[in-house]
């Protein structure tokens, strides 16, 4: 097995399909399944099935696959490193990203990153926080956004409090002009996100024991703004969306105050690729506060 042939086998695993996988490398579908099968010759064991869905990893795939990813990442790290040394700015970064850094924060980090790094690619991957875990343990991703209460499995650096802010409709009524205390939020109809995409919410919950109605579980952001604007319910959301939102909404500070913090998480702290560590170094650098406006 070479290099080559581990490169067909990640592209088969995330194109989900021989045809796919062989049009992004490229080759012939023959020279893809002759690939395939000389290794799982070597191996001694199937690597894929076929689905209603296409093609999917065995179970003896699965075992392998994080070990395949990173030996992909090792030798992108090398030509890196190479490049590092020869005076070049290039290389390739996979980031993974949950929703809201998505929508606030990506398009400006990616723009200014590129003006700084014109010669790195930067490839997104957008999902929930179980998404963004699954992508470091796989080695998917290089580097994760995560809250910091989904990040303790892998090492990480803070870069971000973000506050939490209780968001109601219009004609919702509060005892307090700016801010919304506890026993206000007790019974109310909540408008709430699945755990897998919003982990700090229910923690939010759960910490103080309150009890509430949720009869609405979306899974992202826009839908939850769209069911509280439109009066089916209150919510809890982040600072760093609520204040690029609808107007048609309001938004209360919590008394007690509550926040989430947000980090960069990694699988490999000292194996870093120059451009993931140029990447992770911008991201601190950056004034984050000042893209929430």
């Amino acid at each position: 097995m070479n290099l080559l042939t581990y490169e067909i086998f990640n592209a088969i695993v995330q194109e989900k399909s021989f045809q796919k996988a062989a049009k992004m490398l490229n080759m012939t579908p023959s020279a893809v399944s002759h690939a395939v099968s000389t290794m799982e010759k070597e191996l001694g064991f199937s690597l894929f099935i076929r689905n209603k869905n296409g093609t999917a990893l065995t179970s003896n795939g699965e075992a392998i696959y994080p070990h395949i990813r990173e030996i992909l990442n090792s030798n992108e790290y090398l030509l890196q490193s190479v490049a590092q040394l020869k005076g070049l700015k290039a290389g390739t970064i996979k980031v993974g990203c949950f929703n809201s850094v998505c929508t606030a924060w990506l398009p400006t980090i990616m723009s200014e990153f590129r003006k700084v790094y014109p010669e790195i690619t930067v490839s997104v991957f957008q999902g929930t926080y179980d998404d963004v875990i699954n992508w470091l343990k796989t080695g998917t991703i290089d580097v994760g956004f995560l809250s910091e209460s989904c990040a303790k499995d892998f090492y990480y650096t803070t870069i971000y409090e973000d506050q939490l802010l209780c968001i109601t409709p219009k004609d919702f009524l509060t005892k307090h002009p700016d801010y919304i205390t506890l026993s206000e939020l007790e019974n109310q109809d909540f408008v709430i996100q699945r755990e897998s995409c919003d982990t700090d919410i229910q923690a939010f919950l759960d910490k103080y024991n309150l009890t509430v109605h949720t009869n609405h579980h979306v899974i992202d952001d826009q839908s939850t703004f769209a069911l509280i604007e439109a009066g089916m319910g209150i919510g809890i959301m982040p600072e760093i969306l609520v204040k690029k939102m609808s107007s048609n909404i309001n938004f209360y500070r919590l008394n007690p105050a509550e926040y989430r913090t947000i980090c960069l998480a990694t699988t490999h702290p000292h194996k870093f690729s120059p451009a993931v560590n140029q990447f992770i170094q911008f991201v601190h650098q950056m004034d984050l506060e000042s893209l929430n406006h």
